[in-house]
């Protein structure tokens, strides 16, 4: 029996922030686009045989969700995560798009790298997007070719994992990048205060007897790449922000007219230093978890607009780096299986809008990036991800799609799930 070319998402909350749309209706998908929207008590299409028909009432309709900060860890480190695991995990979680971060081994410096990971993308369950370095093998000494690997497919430029600490070769990254449209990603991190540090600097840090990673570290090095950005009048993107301090200079800055765009990640808005209380590596990232002042501040700076994007910032590492002493436990935490959930806790806090959601993990990211997706407008790509904003489900280490498991959301009761992703109008993941 031939395989049907149409779907039908049928009585489905339908949410689309770039048209404006938040109402039940049916959504038809049909050659890989959005075919047909049949809002405001509009009457479904009739059946077709060429069509499969699945009832959504109760569940959020969403273009689909871009990560635009991920690790795959391939090529180099299979053994934490692959292309294949990864993007599966992405399905998982209601990604149809990741945008993975150069630091692999060897770095993703080259068209060599680039167009390896997109060959090993070719049959994932997400459509992956090669961030490519900006300096060669993300040493912070020589450019790397950007030329090359915009040819190759990259959409975007970072160092992420180290900062670019030579002022005048992030100045030059940016003038240069601009040549070929390619967004810099900036991890922002001045290395001589934060080195050696394992956690936020403050109470918890002076009780657990650990060193601590001022909030300064990440604030100074933001001002900098403002200030960068500013001075050459070109774009810039600050990854993984943490601190009221770094939402406080962002905001400023885009007062100021600063092509800058921003993103946190989940565990930033939802957990605090606390969490490391018994030395628990599971929430040993870089930068660290921080305070409850600072969390109140992400949340507002997704209110407001001053954060743009939420991405994971997913970090798979394998027990061999995460059980150790907490001074050498590797940084990073994986994220694309709980996002949903950590997000919609902001949409029932009031915080931010279904629309916002939308905007933060769809629309926004593909705008920042220049690629596909991010609306349900016919004649757009087809990738969709249906949420079940009632779904209760426990994070158990057993259901864990990821190669690996390193989440201090583990045995964490969690409302909100993605039950359907839809990639170019093809099913990648379905829990319904």
């Amino acid at each position: 029996m031939a395989a049907r070319s149409e779907l039908l998402l049928k009585n489905g909350r339908i949410i689309d922030p770039v048209n404006g749309i938040d109402e039940q209706g049916h959504l038809l998908l049909a050659k890989g686009k959005i075919a047909g929207l049949f809002l405001k008590g509009k009457k479904a299409p009739p059946p077709s045989q060429n069509r499969r028909e699945i009832e959504l009432a109760g569940k959020w309709i969403f273009p689909g969700f871009i990560d635009m900060h991920v690790h795959l860890r391939e090529p180099g480190e299979e053994y934490k995560e692959t292309i294949d695991s990864g993007t599966k995990a992405a399905a998982a979680g209601g990604f149809t798009a990741v945008a993975c971060m150069p630091n692999t081994e060897p770095v993703n410096d080259s068209e060599t790298v680039t167009s390896y990971i997109l060959e090993k993308a070719r049959e994932a369950k997400a459509r992956v997007y090669p961030v490519g370095s900006i300096s060669k093998g993300s040493h912070g000494e020589k450019l790397a070719d950007y030329g090359e690997m915009k040819k190759a497919g990259v959409v975007g430029l970072s160092d992420d994992g180290r900062p670019v600490t030579n002022s005048q070769l992030m100045r030059r990254a940016l003038e240069y990048s601009s040549n070929f449209e390619l967004l810099i990603i900036s991890h922002s991190e001045e290395i001589s205060l934060s080195q050696n540090g394992v956690m936020n600097e403050g109470y918890v840090s002076t009780k657990l007897g650990l060193r601590g990673i001022p909030k300064a570290a990440e604030e100074i090095m933001i001002y900098r790449d403002l200030s960068l950005a500013e001075y050459t009048g070109n774009p810039i993107h600050i990854a993984h922000i943490s601190t009221k301090e770094s939402v406080s200079l962002i905001r400023r800055a885009k007062e100021r007219g600063c092509l800058v765009t921003a993103e946190t990640a989940p565990h930033y808005f939802t957990l605090t230093e606390e969490a490391i209380d018994q030395y628990n590596t599971l929430a040993k990232m870089n930068p660290p978890l921080r305070t409850e002042d600072d969390v109140a501040a992400i949340q507002q700076g997704l209110k407001d607009g001053t954060i743009d994007v939420i991405a994971t910032d997913h970090a798979p590492h394998s027990v061999l780096e995460k059980e150790q002493e907490f001074d050498i436990a590797a940084n990073g935490i994986i994220g694309l299986e709980t996002a949903v959930p950590l997000t919609l806790s902001l949409v029932r806090g009031n915080i931010i809008s279904a629309q916002r959601m939308a905007g933060l993990l769809s629309s926004n990211p593909a705008r920042i990036l220049g690629v596909q997706g991010g609306s349900l407008q016919i004649g757009r790509v087809a990738d969709v991800t249906v949420v079940d904003p009632e779904r209760e489900f426990v994070f158990s280490a057993d259901e864990v799609v990821s190669k690996s498991k390193n989440s201090p959301f583990l045995g964490r009761k969690l409302l909100g799930k993605a039950v359907l992703t839809v990639l170019e109008g093809k099913i990648t993941f379905k829990d319904l």
